[in-house]
Order: structure tokens, then C-alpha cells, then sequence
């Protein structure tokens, strides 16, 4: 019996390609339309919680319970067999975007309420409206405390990805499943979608780290 060999470059080489076009259409595009959903919708969010009246926001913040204690694999096949004719990427986009937008809404909420109540009291002594002393006073100053916490669920979204094989869409690593099936061999595939993951998400976690500390100058 001959020894198996543990990796194989030849096998390394041929996968790559694959693995870096799956990231490239598909995984870094879901992550980057669904961070950006999910930063507006998150905001919105927040907003309409702290502002609108009680019936009203007390729906959103049911509605928000609901989305963020049930899991996002079952969001997406609900999705998918609810809107077949919709395209099951643009289906990963949107409910990726939904589901992380009620985290960050949390995030915004936490940013708004840091706010200092003195910021409120002088908009209002300036006879600033409501709409001005949102856009101009608080939600800058939210921002600079939100930035990190928003930064950390982009990349959260980011290693999710994979559940996206739940409605048929072949990410990175379902890229990689599906080469190792053909050729009956997974390490090498598998360990490059590892390597992947942490060659795109490490200079993400530094730049969220600088863009904090540079923020928190600014103050």
C-alpha cells in the first residue's frame, strides 16, 4: 500500500483559481452589498426606535427581536423557496444585509444614547430642527464610538458566507467542497479557503483598529 501524500501542490495550484473567482463574485461581493445594507438599514433602525411613537416603534423593535434570534440559514431558505423567481445571490445579499443590519442597529443605538445630552439641549437652544440635529450633531458623533463594533460585524457577515450553500450558491468554501468531491481530495482545497479567509479578513481587522484610534483623535 502506498503512502498517501498529505499535500499536493499540483492540487493546491489547480484549486486556486476556482477559489479565487467563488471569493471574488460571490463572497466579496455578498459581504460588501450586505455591510453596506446593513450600515444604512441599521441606522434607519435605530433611528425609528428612539424617535417615532410608541405603537410604531415598538413593531420595529419586535420585528428586529424576531429577525436576530432566529438563525440566518433558515432567513435564507425561507427566502428562497418564498421568492423563487428571485436570484438566490441577490436572495443571500438581501437577507445577509437584513439579518446583520439588526446587530448594528443595536451598535447605533448604543453610539446614539453616548451621546451628551448637552449636544441635545444645544441644538435645540440653537433652534436647530430635528432633522439637522440628527444628521449634523448626533449621528457624526455616534459614528466615531460605532465604527470598531460595525467593523467587527462586516467581518462576522464576512465568515458567514458559507451558509449561502443553503440556497444553492457556490461561495469560497463550497467552491472548495466541490473540487475536493471531484478529485477525492479536500485538504488542500479546504486549507486555502482558510488561508483566504484570514489573508481578507486580518488587513480588515487592522484598518477597523487604525480608523478607530483616529477617530477617537478627532474627538
Amino acid at each position: 500500500m502506498t503512502d498517501q501524500v498529505i499535500w499536493d501542490w499540483s492540487m493546491a495550484w489547480q484549486v486556486l483559481p476556482d477559489l479565487l473567482l467563488a471569493f471574488l463574485k460571490v463572497t466579496l461581493v455578498v459581504t460588501v452589498l450586505g455591510t453596506l445594507i446593513a450600515a444604512v438599514l441599521g441606522l434607519i433602525i435605530a433611528i425609528v426606535k428612539r424617535s417615532a411613537p410608541q405603537p410604531i416603534s415598538g413593531i420595529v423593535a419586535f420585528i428586529v427581536n424576531f429577525i436576530r434570534m432566529t438563525p440566518i440559514v433558515v432567513q435564507l431558505m425561507f427566502a428562497y423557496f418564498a421568492f423563487t423567481s428571485i436570484d438566490p445571490l441577490t436572495i443571500g445579499v438581501v437577507i445577509f444585509g437584513i439579518h446583520y443590519s439588526t446587530y448594528m442597529s443595536e451598535v447605533y443605538r448604543a453610539g446614539i444614547e453616548a451621546v451628551p445630552a448637552g449636544q441635545w439641549e444645544a441644538s435645540t437652544a440653537l433652534s436647530m430642527s430635528r432633522t439637522r440635529t440628527w444628521v449634523a450633531v448626533v449621528i457624526p458623533q455616534a459614528l466615531r464610538a460605532t465604527i470598531p463594533a460595525l467593523g467587527n460585524y462586516a467581518i462576522s457577515m464576512f465568515k458567514d458566507t458559507p451558509f449561502l450553500v443553503a440556497i444553492g450558491v457556490v461561495e469560497l468554501v463550497q467552491a472548495g467542497l466541490e473540487f475536493g468531491g471531484n478529485h477525492f481530495r479536500y485538504i488542500e482545497a479546504i486549507t486555502l479557503c482558510g488561508v483566504i479567509f484570514l489573508v481578507a479578513s486580518y488587513p480588515t481587522s487592522l484598518l477597523v483598529g487604525r480608523l478607530e484610534k483616529r477617530l477617537a483623535f478627532t474627538n
